[in-house]
């Protein structure tokens, strides 16, 4: 789920079909782009089976990447078609939730005129990113029989993904003010301005328009998702649907397998180029037979497993004026302009005139209001953007950039202080176009101020 989509496409080459059948598909998904798929399904004969279309999570989404699923509901006698995800109008600076669940219903229609397959008991099987698109698109059309979700998120892509970072960090040994403000301002910033594709899409009207039994489950150790808060929002908003199950996954990290804290894998790779570690126990037994009471009409009622206990609460990234993306960047093009403009004015001006402690201030509050500037908003932006890969080292339960950005914002407090009082205390030194430019640096410095509190330099 994060900005960043990981891997690359590949064929379907590796496929394993290994006691089962399979044939490649093709069909024409959203937008008239063809995409490429297999059907798999048991060698035993069966007059009609169920189906199932498995719609992938962030990233480029190889159909080999989920043959496990794949095998899992093939053996048990559900045929199931898994498809290659489109890199066409998909990457890490464009994402359409709503071409993906077009894919996801032209897969469903191509399972649905499968022969052997029952047409009125084909279903969508979504993970992670899939999650969201697969409740779209079944609530697009009364074909889809069924909903099996993996690592839902009740909340929006950017919600989603600030709330990965602050337990990520909170794991790393992170506490303190960076946090929050990758989950405030930072945010805002990368989704008012477009820089984090399909940042604030809205999950809850396609659930609310769901009209089918749905199955969805979490990792115990999601640290993905916010497991615990989708749980009860999916909970409270699957009011229309005739049978929901919620259910967490023992000892089950974001994508089913076996973890103990989710940010570990436990176990020998089932197959190989899969990503180590074993599916927990129970994964599949769960969807499969979950399927099965659904497709012989016999739904289960209605239940929810007790959620797993969440360190971290997701944070809506806010909606005041003030942390707006419009705002604060025009506030960084003045602080910009602002600091830039005095050292330049200070270092060509042929008449510039101070007194030994006020150029000795200024400047120094200029250049270090700058670089703080510079250095805090690529930081943050780059934490967010690349999945907390940026951290860096810890030291002190901070990150030793954050660390070093909070002392270089005390500094540029300290030369604010300074050179104020030494302005109020120059009677006669400077001259009046050197008082306007003081002046002016001030304004800007108080300026600063507030966006390095804003932005939680300020904070502990």
């Amino acid at each position: 789920m994060s900005i960043l989509p990981t891997g690359s496409a590949s064929a379907a080459t590796a496929f394993d079909c290994t006691g089962l059948t399979c044939t490649d598909v093709s069909f024409t998904g959203g937008g008239g782009l063809i995409l490429h798929g297999t059907v798999i399904g048991s060698t035993t004969p069966h007059a009609q089976t169920p189906g199932i279309v498995l719609v992938a999570g962030a990233g480029a989404g190889p159909r080999t990447e989920y043959q496990s699923e794949a095998r899992a509901f093939a053996a048990a006698g559900i045929t199931t078609l898994v498809y290659d995800k489109r890199t066409t109008d998909y990457s890490f600076a464009h994402r359409d939730i709503s071409l993906l669940a077009d894919d996801a219903l032209a897969a469903v229609e191509t399972l649905r005129r499968t022969a052997g397959v029952r047409a009125d008991q084909v279903g969508l099987w979504g993970f992670s990113e899939g999650a969201w698109a697969a409740p779209l698109a079944a609530s697009r059309s009364r074909s889809v029989a069924f909903l099996v979700t993996l690592g839902a998120s009740g909340f929006s892509p950017l919600r989603s993904q600030t709330w990965s970072l602050a337990t990520t960090l909170r794991h790393r040994g992170v506490t303190g003010s960076l946090a929050e403000t990758i989950a405030g301002p930072t945010a805002r910033l990368l989704g008012e301005t477009g820089a984090f594709p399909e940042a604030d899409f809205d999950p809850l009207p396609a659930l609310r328009a769901l009209r089918i039994p749905v199955l969805a489950l979490w990792g115990q150790h999601d640290v993905r998702v916010p497991p615990a808060e989708s749980a009860a929002v999916l909970r409270n908003t699957l009011t229309a649907s005739p049978a929901v199950t919620i259910g967490f996954l023992r000892g089950g990290a974001h994508n089913g397998r076996s973890t103990s804290d989710g940010f570990d894998r436990l176990g020998a790779p089932p197959y190989a180029g899969a990503p180590r570690g074993a599916f927990v126990s129970g994964y599949f037994d769960t969807m499969t037979g979950w399927v099965q009471q659904i497709a012989a009409g016999n739904p289960p009622i209605s239940s929810a497993d007790a959620p797993p206990p969440e360190t971290m609460v997701s944070v809506d990234p806010g909606r005041g004026c003030w942390t707006s993306a419009r705002t604060q960047l025009t506030v960084l093009a003045a602080l910009i302009l602002g600091f830039a403009g005095y050292l330049l004015w200070s270092f060509t001006g042929h008449r510039f005139r101070a007194t030994r402690t006020m150029s000795r201030l200024a400047r120094p509050l200029a250049c270090s209001g700058l670089m703080s500037v510079f250095a805090t908003v690529l930081y943050v932006v780059s934490i967010l953007a690349f999945d907390a890969r940026t951290v860096g080292p810890i030291v002190a339960a901070r990150s030793l950039t954050w660390l070093g950005l909070q002392l270089l914002a005390l500094l540029t407090t300290a030369l604010l202080a300074g050179t104020a009082i030494a302005t109020v205390r120059a009677h006669a030194g400077p001259l009046l176009r050197h008082r306007i430019a003081l002046g002016i640096l001030l304004l800007i410095g108080c300026l600063w101020l507030a966006w390095a509190t804003t932005w939680g330099l300020l904070s502990a």
